[in-house]
């Protein structure tokens, strides 16, 4: 068993949020010596994705929530960093439009999920409208209570469509939020993330725990899971996504589709040859011409 699915929340079970430590690091001291386990995480990422690629049957979505500065845009540079972008998209859900307001609140998501063979990561996602909208009372109880039902046979369909869905919550603590934002304000090249609401949000600290934990509570699935993910430290959070995104990839047994085409006749009518072993003399002969030349 990954030793990170410890922080996977199992279905149905209550989560206090307080009493995760958001600096643990297991048995790692740094990043120096995390970082060839990451790489090696990567490469595995890597080669998963272009099976998925290949085989063309099953997808993956990768959900990511958290409180304002928990690192969701690291994190999606680092995933996508090991995958090739040809297979990939990232879609960032902010306030509604015009357009999507007009919709059920499933249709903004529903349309951008992953095709057979690629990857999605969404910024934020689906959740906002049991989180948001609950704490800041956009729309009656009535109305988001009915929602974790809503999101659960979403992401049931999702998985009968042999879609793989991934959540994680970025849990970072009040103290570790406060010092990215003075980093934010420190450094002028990140000047363009600061935001007011950044700050008004943080207000809301303790509606938005209650908000997380109702969603951990009632939408971690076998199909579906949530995983709380230590993040103060920026380089375990990566190791813990990796690791958990690399075994799951893997437990689907993908393969490589079969050729569509008879191999043999393309090497025999296409370079003349009636097998692989003739060619690989007709290699050697020719570099030994060369050299006796």
């Amino acid at each position: 068993m990954n030793c990170f699915e410890a922080f996977q929340v199992k279905p149905g079970s209550k989560i206090q949020l307080d009493n995760i430590d958001a600096n643990f690091k297991d048995c790692y001291s740094n990043r120096e010596e995390a970082q060839p386990i990451i790489d090696q995480l990567d490469k595995r990422i890597r080669a998963q994705q272009y099976l998925m690629y290949a085989e063309h049957k099953r997808s993956l979505l990768i959900c990511l929530q958290g409180r304002d500065a928990a690192g969701k845009d690291g994190t999606i540079n680092h995933v996508l960093g090991a995958m090739n972008p040809q297979g990939c998209t990232v879609t960032s859900f902010k306030q509604p439009s015009k357009e999507e307001a007009a919709h059920d609140f499933l249709w903004r998501c529903h349309k951008v999920t992953p095709a057979q063979g690629h990857v999605a990561i969404f910024n934020r996602s689906h959740y906002e409208d049991v989180l948001v909208q609950r704490v800041h009372n956009m729309v009656p109880e009535s109305i988001w209570s009915r929602r974790y039902d809503h999101i659960n046979h979403f992401e049931e369909l999702l998985a009968d469509q042999q879609t793989l869905v991934l959540k994680f919550f970025l849990h970072i603590d009040a103290d570790e939020q406060l010092k990215r934002f003075k980093q934010r304000i420190d450094d002028p090249s990140k000047h363009w993330k600061i935001s007011e609401s950044d700050y008004t949000e943080a207000s809301y600290w303790d509606p938005y725990t209650q908000a997380f934990e109702e969603v951990f509570k009632r939408c971690s699935k076998p199909h579906a899971p949530w995983f709380v993910i230590p993040a103060n430290h920026k380089w375990f959070r990566n190791l813990a996504v990796a690791s958990i995104v690399a075994d799951a990839m893997e437990s689907l047994s993908m393969r490589f589709p079969k050729p569509s085409v008879d191999i043999n006749e393309i090497k025999r009518k296409y370079f003349k040859l009636d097998n692989l072993e003739e060619k690989e003399g007709l290699l050697e002969s020719s570099t030994k011409s060369r050299k006796n030349g």
